[in-house]
């Protein structure tokens, strides 16, 4: 689950100490550039080609550096992951940091539509968001922005917990399944997106209406639905089960 980084430590990202490097002439030396770039420069190449394209060595050419001087900031591709996701989950964080109105509940809808739009904007977030908290605060306080509104409800301790892990649940898994990436078909321009969607919409009619009522009951909905609408009408119904809960 997203939560199992809660309690992960904080990797040592000390270099070596003086009289080390001294006698050890071999001992890597601090790169030129800094942590924010290596970064956002690793984000970039998220953004273009995914994990995939995410290697130490691509990573390195961008930078205009070697390999060996990305080891300086991260230990391993993993800790690169974490740390790029807490990057972009940065800008989340100061959008949101004036939310804080008169009703808790609408905080917590601002918070989340936020949120949502960075995963579906970057769909190769979703899998590292609060992976390892240890290298992550940007994600651990955007948690806690979350918990903090829910506070503001007559909740118990447990119902409070429940209900921040249903949103963030909700809005991660909801935002990584609507930005899975199309068929090689539609990525390649060879089907067009609505041809693909005419095709599902056309596998759904010629079911057996009495063996799937429900699928022929919402089929013109599904052929005309909207993604951010479907998010966010999801997303009311949890947060009315919320206030319901806090007798809001």
């Amino acid at each position: 689950m997203w939560w199992d980084g809660v309690m992960a430590t904080q990797r040592d990202a000390a270099g070596p100490a003086p009289e080390r490097a001294a006698r050890r002439p071999r001992e890597r030396q601090r790169a030129s550039h800094s942590l924010d770039a290596v970064l956002t420069e690793a984000v970039a190449l998220l953004d273009e080609s995914g994990e995939a394209g995410l290697t130490f060595r691509a990573l390195a050419a961008r930078l205009g550096g070697g390999v060996a001087s990305i080891y300086w900031y991260v230990s391993s591709k993993d800790e690169l992951l974490d740390r790029a996701a807490d990057h972009v989950l940065g800008a989340v964080l100061a959008a949101v940091r004036d939310v804080g109105g008169s009703d808790p509940v609408a905080d917590i809808r601002s918070l989340a539509v936020t949120l949502f739009d960075a995963i579906v904007e970057r769909p190769w977030l979703s899998a590292y968001f609060m992976r390892d908290t240890g290298v992550q605060p940007n994600a651990l306080r955007l948690y806690e922005q979350l918990g903090e509104q829910v506070l503001r409800l007559d909740l118990t301790p447990r119902q409070q917990f429940h209900a921040v892990s249903a949103v963030v649940g909700f809005v991660v898994g909801t935002a990584a399944d609507m930005s899975q990436q199309p068929p090689t078909a539609v990525r390649s321009g060879e089907l067009q997106p609505e041809d693909h969607l005419a095709g599902a919409i056309a596998q759904w009619r010629a079911l057996d209406p009495d063996e799937f009522p429900f699928l022929h009951h919402v089929i013109e909905e599904f052929a005309t639905h909207d993604d951010s609408e479907q998010f966010r009408a999801g997303l009311e119904l949890l947060l009315d089960g919320l206030r319901l809960q806090a007798g809001a």
